[in-house]
């Protein structure tokens, strides 16, 4: 018996939509980071790239639990003495609502190469539109 490995050429990629309306921020960014992971498939690998792409549409209105819209703040260092920004979620909400998913599912996928290659499979849109109809994407349920 051995174990069965998913090569990079064999894996079938299936593209995935997400209307984050009404959802809350940290159950929606595990579920979407276990899809891009490829948890969700039998043949899931640690070290390929087995997940599927996820797109999620109307990201200003994806929800935050208690006061931390007001409390919880995006933290971004440019590696130079005094380069440190806080920029409270409610002022993100407003100016540029993507990189409130980006970063909480960006958290959950591992940090290096591999998880790079993973965060390039998201794509989040404020809006309900997208360009990706081509794509037939499927709606996942979370």
């Amino acid at each position: 018996m051995s174990t069965y490995m998913a090569k990079p050429d064999e894996v079938e990629q299936d593209w995935y939509i997400v209307d984050a309306e009404g959802k809350t921020l940290g159950r929606m960014a595990s579920k979407i980071a276990r899809v891009l992971k490829g948890k969700h498939k039998p043949e899931y690998t640690p070290h390929v790239d087995t997940g599927d792409y996820v797109i999620v549409v109307n990201a200003g209105k994806v929800e935050l639990t208690g006061d931390k819209w007001e409390q919880k703040k995006l933290i971004r260092h440019s590696h130079h003495p005094g380069g440190m920004k806080k920029i409270p979620y409610e002022q993100l909400r407003e100016s540029n609502p993507e990189i409130i998913i980006e970063e909480a599912v960006d958290g959950m996928l591992p940090n290096n190469s591999l998880g790079r290659r993973m965060m390039k499979k998201l794509k989040v849109y404020e809006g309900s539109d997208h360009p990706h109809q081509a794509q037939k994407p499927e709606k996942l349920e979370l």
